[in-house]
Order: C-alpha cells, then structure tokens, then sequence
C-alpha cells in the first residue's frame, strides 16, 4: 500500500459510504491534511458545474467542501445521469458524450478503465490522501466483469478498503459476510476493516455479533456510527429526505416530487427557517394549504410535465397561482412555468412539443448543445416588491438544455454573468418567478424574502432574524458529522490502515 488512498466500500446502495467519506475527509482536514474525494463513476441526478464549465456529481461536490477544496471533475470523472429507466446520459471527464441504454454502457466501460486511472493518478500527486467512494456493492457478481468503481478501482489506487454495512434494515452480519466471501482472495485481503453504520440503541446489544464477524471473516470492526441527524446533501433520489413529513407551521412550502427530479439539494436549507415547513409532494392533497410551491429541476421536463398533468397537480399549481400563491420554478421547474416546450431533436423526450403551465410569457426550445456554467450577478426589479431586494447577489451554476425566447409579459427581475437576457424573470404580479439558477437560495436572503412576503400576507410580523447561508450551514453539519463520527469510529486504527498497517481484530471479545 502506498498510504495515499483510502477506499470506502458497502454490502449495498445506501449504506452510507459518501456521509462516510464526507465525514472522514473533514476529520483528515482537522487533522492538518490535504485529502480529497475521487468516485470513478457516479449515478445521479444531483450534478454541478466547475469553474471551468463541466459537471460532475454533488456527491463529490459536497465531499470536497468537507476537505476545504475546490471540486474539480478529477474527483468523479465519469457520471450517469438517468433519462428513463433504460437508458442514461453519460457524462465523461465533465462533458455529455451521448445516452446509452444498460447494454450499450457496460460494453463502453472497459473502455475508461485507462482514462480513469491516470486521472486518479494526477489527482492523488496533489494531495496527501485520496479518499475513494464506491458504488453500490463490490458482490455484485453481474457486474463485476466490466467493474469500473468497486475492487477494480481499489486495485487501480493500490488503495485499502473499509467495507461498510447499513445495520438499518436488518441482516447486517449476513450482507456483511455475504460480501466477503462473494469476494475472490485478493479483494478479501485488501478489506482492512469494517464499519456498522446507522445503528440505534446500546452498542452493548451488538458487541456479541462484532466478536463474532470479526472471527468469521478476520477482518477487524473499526466501529458502530450512530443514527445520525445529520443534514447533508443526497446524492440522488435514492433517499429518505422524500418521505419526511413535516408538521405544519406559519409558511408551508411544497416542493414537488418529479419522477425525474434533479439537484433537489437547492432546497436543504428551506426548513431551516423556524417558522417554515418544507416537504416533498407527489399528490394534489399535499400541495393544498401550502403557501409556496417550488418546481425542481428535473432531468426530463417534457415527461414530468406530462406526469403533472396525469397526477391533477398541473391544475392545482395553476389554481394555487391564479389565486395569488408563490410558485418558483428553478432550471427544469422554470421551463415548466412557460407557454410552450419544444424539443424538435428529442434531447429529453419522445414528445416533440408540449403546452407549459402558462404562467410565465416564454417559450423553451430544448438543444443538444449543454449549458453548464457557474453563474454570478443582482437582482435587478425595475418595479414589483422584488424591487426591494435590488442589488442583492447571488451565486450558483446552471446546467440546463433549453433556450428561452421571452414574450413582453415576461418581467426580468435577474441578469448573471453579464448577459444581455435575464436568468430570472417574474410575472406581473410577482407571485409566479423563475430561474435557471441552482443556488437560487443559498446566501438565505432571497428564501426569507418570499417567507416575508407570505408571512405580510397572512398579518404576521416579519422575520427579520440573522440570515443563515448554505455555506455556513453545510459547515456546521460538516462540523457535527465529523465529531460523531470520531467519537464512534477507531481514526488511530484507520490512520495506521492508510500507512499500510495492520489492525488486530479482538477489541470486542471480552465485551
């Protein structure tokens, strides 16, 4: 082992691994190193644009800002984006090369095996660890022949591995040594330790069951982590975000779940307003008596559109809107607010042209050609009750296919990057606004002026309270993930498997 890389692996999806890594990366920079995050290939809709103009998963995204770094698309230089349950769009070193179906992608990987090592290469010179995420489960023995993330990557890196277990759903001793043994020789010599993650309860209960696997299998567990509530950034729609139902408060905020909803992290920081509930909807019944209704991004506008349609949900946003209710629409969300959408090359979908919700003066014609761009610049209302926020600044990315071409009822009330067109733009009577901005909410002041707004209509008092950006939000949770994790993970025992050393089993047989 070179004591450069450290590679985070799990017996299945969702165990845990990018918290994890995101958590370990922060400790490493408490600690006084530079280490960053590397995922060879990633399956998401959450996606970013770099300074240079490319994309890649939040997922590492977020992991670089646990380590203090500037992402860079040598941290995941391969990422999938799903369009239908057949087929992804393929995004390689940050650049969209085409869409392929299952099939088509698992004859094209082996393909990327070279490109994907000396990227890892150039990165792991710059820092002093590399921290490696998986994908899934490295037993998945379908796969395994054209493996481009799991035991091929670790044996690419000369990188150890920490092989995670999600104690959750039940069965972790079986899927952790399942794992294992599906395992030929030489991966089961590169596991080094072993993680249990989300366990509720005393520890005292597990500690039989630790002895145990760590004699079954000789492979040391290095810790128990806790159930965390912990308000982190999901790498994609596979997450318990969805299902959480918030109690009702002063101001209400539905954000719609799109089937092929992306970049929902834009809205991890609306619940954080002590007056607002923020929660996800898929039914006409949630999105009544909610004060705002928000339209994510989505990578298939036209068919999620459709899906309004089909759920009764178009007519009830449409309602909520003529009614004089908020509704804010970001990236895909915005393109849904306009007239017409058009899509002529089938870039998105199979449905050449669609009517939009109509609530906006614009109409989008969908390109081949990809904006993906981190964007800066005011708002700028020339009258309406955004006026007031004028000259306030913000800052995101966009990463849209549409072009927009505006009627004259269309209100512009934001101008990035010093275009000649708006970015956003309102209606008439302000209640109906959109952006292609992912970001759109992040300095808190633009959220708590559309709080404001519906807290004034209902008579209630404005909240004039310090204002909490996402930066300093996701520091804070970057903060309290790094101290669980510490208290609950053996850091002497995953240093001395960084550098190479061996870790005994046995700290739990005399429990």
């Amino acid at each position: 082992m070179r004591g450069k890389s450290l590679m985070f692996q799990g017996t299945a999806s969702s165990v845990g691994k990018s918290m994890l890594c995101a958590a370990v990366l922060r400790i490493l920079k408490q600690d006084g190193l530079r280490a960053a995050p590397f995922k060879a290939q990633n399956m998401a809709l959450n996606s970013f644009a770099t300074k240079e103009g490319l994309e890649m998963g939040r997922a590492q995204v977020t992991q670089a800002e646990a380590a203090g770094l500037e992402p860079t698309v040598r941290m995941n230089p391969v990422l999938l984006k799903p369009t239908s349950d057949r087929r992804s769009q393929v995004i390689v070193n940050g650049k969209v090369i085409g869409s392929m179906s299952a099939m088509e992608y698992d004859k094209f990987k082996p393909q990327l095996r070279q490109m994907i090592r000396e990227i890892y290469d150039d990165l792991e010179k710059d820092v002093d660890v590399v921290v490696i995420e998986g994908a899934g489960s490295p037993a998945e023995i379908n796969l395994k022949k054209g493996d481009i993330v799991n035991m091929s990557m670790a044996r690419a890196a000369d990188a150890p591995v920490i092989l995670i277990g999600d104690i959750n759903p039940g069965g972790v001793f079986a899927s952790l040594y399942g794992t294992v043994k599906l395992l030929d020789e030489e991966e089961q010599a590169r596991i080094k330790g072993i993680v249990i993650n989300k366990f509720r309860g005393d520890v005292k209960i597990l500690e039989p069951g630790l002895d145990m696997i760590e004699k079954l299998l000789g492979i040391p567990v290095l810790g128990v982590i806790p159930w965390m509530e912990i308000d982190m950034e999901d790498e994609d729609s596979v997450t318990e975000r969805f299902e959480r139902r918030a109690g009702r408060a002063q101001v209400n905020a539905a954000i719609v779940r799109l089937p092929h909803i992306s970049n929902f992290t834009d809205f991890n920081l609306l619940a954080n307003e002590p007056d607002t509930a923020a929660f996800y909807a898929s039914r006409v019944s949630e999105l009544r008596g909610a004060d705002i209704i928000i339209l994510p991004g989505t990578k298939n506008t036209i068919e999620d559109l459709n899906w309004l349609r089909q759920r009764g949900l178009a007519d009830e946003i449409v309602r909520h809107a003529r009614r004089g209710g908020l509704v804010i629409g970001v990236c895909g969300g915005y393109q849904m607010l306009g007239q017409t959408l058009r899509d002529p090359e089938h870039v998105e979908s199979r449905i050449p042209e669609m009517a939009g919700l109509g609530l906006l003066d614009f109409s989008v014609t969908f390109k081949p050609d990809k904006t993906t761009v981190q964007a800066h610049g005011a708002i700028h209302a020339g009258s309406g009750w955004l006026a007031r926020l004028n000259g306030l600044m913000l800052d995101g990315y966009e990463i849209h296919s549409g072009v927009n071409e505006f009627g004259p009822d269309c209100v512009p009330f934001l101008w990035l990057n010093g275009r000649a067109e708006p970015d956003g733009v309102t209606n008439a009577r302000g209640n109906v606004i959109g952006s292609y901005l992912h970001g759109l909410f992040d300095t808190g002041a633009f959220w708590r002026a559309l709080v404001n707004r519906v807290r004034a209509e209902k008579g209630l008092a404005a909240n004039d309270g310090e204002v909490l950006t996402m930066a300093e939000f996701r520091n804070r949770e970057f903060d309290r993930l790094a101290a669980i994790v510490r208290q609950n993970l053996d850091m002497d025992a995953v240093y001395k498997i960084i550098r190479g050393e061996d870790v005994p089993c046995g700290r739990w047989e005399h429990a």
